[in-house]
């Protein structure tokens, strides 16, 4: 399926472009009373990602495909589902009727690129269109936070800073569309664990902002950075290490783990550039999920491939 294919399939009521997040550093900078973890991160989205796809039928259905789609859950315990009944609550059964959701699983599983919550605003979006309901950015976004940490800034799609558990946001302006390649050698990583092997939960904030960003100075500034559940992750899963190791070895830019993993990124200057790295990786290790990407710049088409 080409640009114009997804763009026009996603024009439609009910269809929605559901992008991998990908946190470009992610600093744990302390632990709340109740347990959740604050955090400053540059997350971006990519032109990469799931589909979701919702239309009028005579119960609710939510059916999978696409090459992670075995292990995805259709019950309550998929955010989907969730997202589903949380706007049945907020607008009660009769301006809510039965569904059917379809979602295309393209991204793996627990890999610390949002896939899931992701999927989740996506499905909010969708749902709204189907049933014919609005709400405001503000209790969208507040929704969104109830069912997950991820959701608001999923929901935002564009490059941003997120503080406090990712519910406080701020956006990113004159941020460009940067190659990466996105690899995952298989195996989750339970987010929780990784949060358990932190050995230091107080760390420092983020450095400002390049003024201006483009590849060189991201790569600038992503030097000074860090992502501190890298560590704990990779203990977890030693298949991080290599991950990293092949990006570097196809001439990445710059490499890190992304959220609680286990996917890497690797920045690349151009878009060929990170095509002709994917392709080197895979042919390397052709069971690993690996995907040549772009990122979506602040502003622009939001849909992609």
């Amino acid at each position: 399926m080409t640009l114009v294919d997804i763009v026009t399939a996603d024009a439609r009521a009910g269809a929605r472009f559901a992008p991998a997040k990908v946190n470009l550093a992610l600093h744990v900078t302390g632990r709340r009373p109740d347990g959740y973890h604050e955090l400053e991160s540059l997350a971006v989205f990519t032109r990469f990602g799931d589909r979701v796809e919702i239309a009028p039928a005579d119960r609710d259905g939510l059916t999978v495909s696409g090459r992670y789609a075995a292990g995805v859950p259709t019950d309550e315990n998929n955010l989907i589902v969730r997202a589903r009944e949380a706007l049945r609550r907020r607008f009660g059964s009769e301006a809510t009727p039965p569904v059917s959701i379809a979602l295309e699983k393209n991204l793996p599983v627990a890999s610390g690129i949002g896939g899931g919550s992701s999927d989740a605003a996506a499905a909010l979006g969708a749902l709204l269109d189907v049933w014919g309901l609005s709400l405001d950015e503000a209790e969208l976004s507040r929704i969104g936070l109830a069912l997950g940490a991820d959701v608001p800034m999923c929901l935002a799609a564009r490059p941003l800073v997120a503080r406090g558990v990712g519910e406080r946001l701020e956006r990113v302006p004159d941020f460009p569309s940067l190659g990466l390649v996105l690899v995952n050698p298989g195996g989750a990583v339970s987010t929780a664990e990784a949060f358990a092997g932190l050995e230091w939960r107080d760390n420092g904030g983020l450095p400002p902002l390049p003024r201006v960003i483009d590849f060189h100075s991201l790569r600038g500034w992503l030097e000074a950075t860090r992502n501190d559940l890298e560590p704990a992750a990779r203990r977890l899963q030693p298949g991080i290490g290599e991950a990293l190791a092949a990006l570097t070895k196809a001439d990445a830019g710059f490499a890190r783990m992304s959220g609680s993993g286990g996917t890497c990124f690797g920045l690349f200057e151009t878009g060929n550039v990170a095509k002709r790295a994917a392709a080197a990786i895979r042919t390397r290790h052709p069971q690993w999920f690996v995907a040549a990407t772009r990122t979506l710049p602040s502003g622009g088409e939001k849909h992609g491939a």
